[in-house]
């Protein structure tokens, strides 16, 4: 019931301030400033569903709640067109006399955290920005916000432990974010975070282990974003293997494992993700959301003895122009990324195990005698001689996330190797 009533407070907490919000759940009896709501009304009475609750009914019942709550007054020193809004700092959700939750609200997540440690319901004032002039500056002709993007909104990567999403994870905390690190590898996860929340001197991120091909997993993830969080804003669905081999002799298990991680893997993710933003969206009708597949520039065109990789590529774009056209109806937009050749990543430049090192030994590439040749061979095929790189993807995450105007678009990163017909 919790990772259900989280984003629906989290709703209703972005559509008051109309900027992200942190929402733990907790449990307890109510603090004295808390505002508390009975959804008594919002479940289903008809005998064999008594305990389902309805969930757009339950949005509704916050949504009016909190209108009839909040307040404003003008405060002493501030312009005439300025307003101080006051806004409670938990909120108790109630079923007649039985407690469902009890949500700390906050701008990060070590304050709600703090405010939930201490019992803090001291209430949060926050003085709104005088209403722009549409007639001098339309809103979104200025940069002033685009450094704010991702600011104080919760992320989630999957395979965020390592090579693109190594670098996502880094790039969003860097920006503000809160990043949950999902991935199998746990140890690699947690190392990340550990070395994230030392550098931003906060907590900006979170190991969690997730396997994007089992679906408990999957919906065992979200439900714990929720339950740390309140919800999500960017849903970043990275994790990826290759395995090339030749439609000749290539093994059915290889083929099979790579399209179930990097195809069904990516339907998974979305798919509770969905549920957990549609939720959101219930109470935050106007708050826009995304989800990203990291692709690849073999998604957008063939991939010598490496079919099973480009199928999953091209067949996941299918599946990211069809997962756009249902969810905009939650608000919800979905994009893929199709960047080039990460050089510098491990699955090209391991030392050992690298495609690098193999390309060299198989002979792969004509006349090369050492890996810097094979590397030389493959950066001259893309016209801005080089390869892509974690600071190239996080570009087009943020232009994805700031251009509200656009989604089911499959974006090519790849230095002119592959470009849009």
């Amino acid at each position: 019931m919790i990772s259900v009533l989280a984003p629906l407070v989290r709703g209703l907490c972005i559509n008051a301030a109309n900027a992200p919000r942190i929402v733990l759940a907790g449990t307890g009896p109510a603090p004295k400033n808390a505002l508390v709501i009975d959804l008594e009304s919002s479940f289903k009475n008809d005998g064999e569903n008594s305990n389902t609750l309805d969930e757009a009914a339950a949005a509704k019942a916050l949504s009016e709640a909190y209108a009839a709550w909040e307040f404003e007054m003008s405060p002493s020193g501030t312009g005439p067109s300025e307003v101080v809004k006051k806004r409670p700092s938990s909120i108790v959700l109630k079923r007649g006399t039985e407690t469902l939750g009890v949500f700390w609200i906050d701008k990060d997540i070590d304050a709600a955290r703090k405010r939930k440690e201490v019992q803090d319901d001291s209430f949060i004032e926050e003085i709104l920005p005088p209403v722009l002039d549409t007639e001098t500056v339309l809103p979104g002709l200025t940069s002033s916000d685009r450094n704010n993007v991702v600011k104080n909104k919760i992320a989630v990567v999957t395979g965020g432990a390592q090579g693109f999403g190594e670098q996502i994870s880094i790039g969003l905390a860097a920006s503000g974010a809160l990043v949950f690190i999902a991935d199998l590898n746990l140890e690699g996860a947690e190392n990340l975070a550990k070395k994230i929340n030392g550098a931003q001197k906060r907590t900006a991120a979170i190991a969690i282990k997730a396997d994007v091909t089992n679906e408990e997993s999957a919906e065992e993830l979200f439900s714990a974003i929720a339950k740390e969080a309140g919800g999500l804003d960017l849903c970043v669905s990275n994790a990826g293997v290759l395995q090339a081999g030749s439609v000749i002799d290539q093994e059915i298990q290889s083929f099979q494992f790579t399209t179930k991680v990097n195809y069904v893997g990516y339907f998974i993710i979305t798919k509770f993700a969905s549920h957990l933003l549609r939720l959101q969206h219930l109470s935050a009708p106007r708050w826009k959301t995304d989800i990203i597949q990291i692709n690849s520039k073999s998604g957008l065109q063939g991939s010598n003895k490496n079919g099973a990789y480009a199928g999953s590529k091209f067949g996941s774009i299918g599946l990211t122009a069809s997962f756009a056209l249902e969810l905009i109806e939650y608000n919800i937009k979905v994009n893929s990324i199709c960047p080039g050749n990460f050089f510098n990543g491990s699955l090209w430049s391991d030392p050992e195990k690298g495609l690098f090192v193999q390309y060299l030994q198989t002979g792969k590439v004509a006349g090369a005698r050492t890996i810097e040749d094979v590397k030389a061979f493959y950066e001259a095929k893309v016209p801005m001689k080089r390869g892509c790189e974690g600071t190239d993807v996080m570009r087009a995450i943020y232009y994805i996330i700031e251009q509200e105007y656009e989604t089911g678009q499959a974006l090519p990163v790849t230095g002119g190797q592959v470009m849009l017909h």
